[in-house]
């Protein structure tokens, strides 16, 4: 329906998108797949690319691999039957002229259609041919008229679904762009915060976008650093800001307790530790004791690379709450980290007379109704588990800490949950959330605005460097004559196994037959393996007999990624390493170099490498910074992949790259601040248009 015969709608959120013509049940469904339910939700699916088709190139021109608009007569036509049916097209333009296009689905309209003499114009990706160049499935239109004129601007391709050709799309927004005439929306940045960027207002950066004219540089569209395509990245970030600030204000008027300990048991503790705490520790500890004196929630990130020491710090953080008479909960990722929390907090605090309690969802029936008691009656001073703890039955008495490992796993509703259980005295228990996976200053600033930052940057004492070389798996047989080796003079080794396959189960399998091989070929070598399918007995005595040193080695899948500290083991052998990310083989590196000896990670790859592979792999050989690796990584694959931030709960930019955009950022937090203090009546309706009713995550 058009603008001028439509009911009288007050903003384009309150126009479904059936109002548009040739939009019935079936299309709104598909474009209810990709959270397009309103005409404003259209104008926001930004293309993810454009084409030049205001030229005409003669087909002798053409070049292999470049995307092309071609016009031609019809030689001939016919249907190709061979490994898969064709319908084979050959146009030609002039006598030296001519390229095939190829149609691998087709209808015998088609067919009739393609009949020798038609004119056609088509737009396609040129290829190399076994006997000439050729387009496969390209876009076409047969012309009536010989002078048809092209294109006046440049062509966006939109984002799409099954069901949806862009030619669908193209129209759509045509009419959307009506609606944007008749109906603009409201603009929430004011003149004073856009004028020093030189941006442009939103319609016209909504315009520009969906019809770029003919002379835009197609390179800044495609690379999104045209001003048009930096105005809506800014006012998601401005949004991403606003509220960020919200929430932390909210967060900040809830009271929170006093946790004001005398100070003995943590005495004690650090008196009977083997190590003295590094400077980067000891400043850490004092930031967090300072906050947890406050009576409002702490919401503190603690960054350190893989084995700065995060977890003593976080014991002593649980110490000055039990001091002060209250609980802490540690949550971790998985039942094996969670395990590994217990088994060292239970080392050093079990002489303190204070016994940790863990909870995971292995524990069923009385067991669990056992554990769920003591928590709930304050006897479990401190409970350890996964996300098994703030599951709806799990009551503390009087919650006054919540510490967090590994945060980038967990949705951001779920760390939330936890401040929901302060218990009796009611308010919000203090967050301490902890991450050995580093995140760049840049991106602290952009995605954890509402968390004061505390970095441990430097690594205890006596830990050597970690040597890590790729080796084709081509000579897997040196590789287990290495194992053996070290094996044989009292060391111990990893063998970590990834498929290719996003499938645990075959994953197992692979562990499982991996280890009867190796088991085969160490003669005298004991030979562990731990994977997720494992029950989690199985699982904790085989980690016990690779931490005591009657294993010499252990295969595993990536579950020990984490947590996993074992000082003897020296070796680390990683398969596949190719399909994963720069963090997760940081993380699995770091399970060696924990002791005095020298380590080594050899990384067993399968030729060929991609591109990307071959540079991620470069990049973890040459540093073993976790900070640097973060920054490489993101440059890799993106702040979403990299910080985990594409879960369920999670904050989620659709058009802002906060790599990309970083230089963006101190703009909108004075812009947020400035619509805060004057214009907070746009706040909701901001943060509504890009984050939708995502904003209760952070709700306290």
């Amino acid at each position: 329906m058009a603008p001028e015969h439509a009911p009288s709608f007050q903003s384009l959120e309150q126009i479904p998108v059936t109002h548009l013509k040739r939009v019935g049940p079936r299309i709104a469904e598909r474009l209810d797949r990709l959270g397009i339910r309103t005409v404003q939700d259209l104008l926001f699916h930004l293309p993810v690319r454009y084409q030049d088709r205001t030229r005409l190139v003669p087909i002798r021109e053409l070049r292999v691999g470049e995307d092309a608009l071609v016009e031609g007569e019809v030689c001939e036509a016919n249907i190709a039957v061979g490994r898969r049916r064709s319908l084979k097209v050959w146009i030609g333009d002039g006598p030296i002229g001519g390229i095939l296009l190829r149609f691998f689905h087709f209808s015998p309209q088609q067919v009739t259609a393609f009949k020798a003499g038609a004119r056609v114009r088509c737009y396609g990706e040129v290829r190399q041919g076994p006997n000439s160049l050729e387009m496969v499935h390209p876009e076409y239109r047969l012309q009536n008229d010989a002078s048809a004129e092209t294109e006046s601007r440049l062509t966006p391709i939109y984002p799409s679904t099954e069901g949806l050709q862009q030619s669908a799309w193209r129209g759509l927004m045509d009419q959307a762009l009506e609606w944007l005439g008749h109906l603009p929306p409201a603009d929430y940045l004011s003149a004073e915060i856009l004028a020093p960027l030189n941006l442009p207002g939103l319609v016209e950066a909504l315009h520009y976008l969906h019809h770029p004219p003919l002379e835009t540089s197609l390179t800044d569209l495609q690379e999104r650093r045209h001003p048009a395509f930096l105005r809506l990245a800014f006012e998601e970030l401005v949004a991403h800001q606003v509220s960020l600030r919200r929430m932390r204000t909210a967060q900040r008027a809830v009271m929170a307790p006093v946790l004001a300990g005398d100070g003995d048991l943590r005495q004690r503790l650090r008196a009977a530790l083997p190590f003295r705490l590094t400077p980067a520790q000891e400043r850490v500890v004092s930031e967090i004791a300072a906050d947890l004196l406050q009576d409002r929630p702490m919401q503190r990130l603690l960054q350190g690379d893989v084995g700065a020491g995060k977890t003593i710090v976080a014991a002593l953080a649980a110490l000055q709450s039990l001091e002060a008479g209250r609980q802490t909960a540690l949550m971790a990722p998985t039942e094996l980290l969670s395990e590994q929390h217990h088994r060292s907090l239970s080392a050093w605090l079990k002489p303190l007379g204070v016994e940790p309690l863990w909870l995971a969802g292995r524990h069923k029936g009385r067991e669990r109704a056992e554990l769920l008691d003591a928590i709930a009656s304050g006897q479990a001073r401190l409970a350890i588990g996964t996300h098994a703890l703030f599951q709806d039955d799990v009551e503390f008495r009087d919650l006054g800490l919540v510490i967090i490992d590994e945060q980038h796993r967990f949705g951001v509703h779920q760390r939330m949950k936890l401040r929901e259980k302060g218990g009796q005295s009611g308010g919000a228990p203090h967050q301490l959330i902890m991450t050995a996976t580093p995140i760049p200053r840049s991106l602290a600033m952009t995605l954890y605005a509402d968390l004061d930052l505390s970095v441990i940057d430097s690594l205890p004492p006596g830990r050597t460097p970690i040597t890590t070389v790729a080796v084709s798996d081509t000579r897997r047989d040196e590789v287990i004559s290495r194992v053996l080796k070290a094996c044989e003079q009292g060391r111990q080794a990893y063998w970590v196994c990834t498929l290719i396959e996003e499938s645990e189960v075959l994953e197992c399998q692979a562990a499982e037959e991996t280890a009867r091989q190796l088991s085969e070929r160490l003669p005298g070598v004991g030979v562990g393996l731990v994977h997720g399918r494992l029950k989690a007995a199985e699982r904790e005595a085989v980690m016990a007999g690779f931490a005591s040193g009657e294993l010499g080695l252990l295969v595993a899948t990536t579950v020990i990624e984490v947590g996993v500290d074992v000082p003897n083991a020296s070796l680390m052998i990683i398969e596949n390493p190719e399909r994963l990310g720069l963090a997760q083989l940081h993380q699995l590196r770091g399970r060696v170099g924990r002791g005095p000896v020298e380590s080594h990670c050899l990384l067993l790859y399968h030729a060929p490498l991609s591109e990307v592979a071959h540079e991620r792999l470069g990049i973890i050989r040459s540093t073993t910074s976790g900070f640097e690796i973060a920054e490489r990584d993101l440059l890799l694959r993106g702040a979403g992949e990299v910080l985990g931030t594409r879960q369920t709960g999670s904050v989620q930019f659709r058009i802002a790259d906060p790599l990309r955009d970083q230089s963006l950022v101190p703009a909108a937090q004075r812009a947020a601040d400035l619509i805060l203090a004057h214009a907070p009546e746009s706040a909701t309706p901001l943060i509504a248009r890009w984050m939708g009713h995502r904003e209760n995550y952070g709700q306290v």
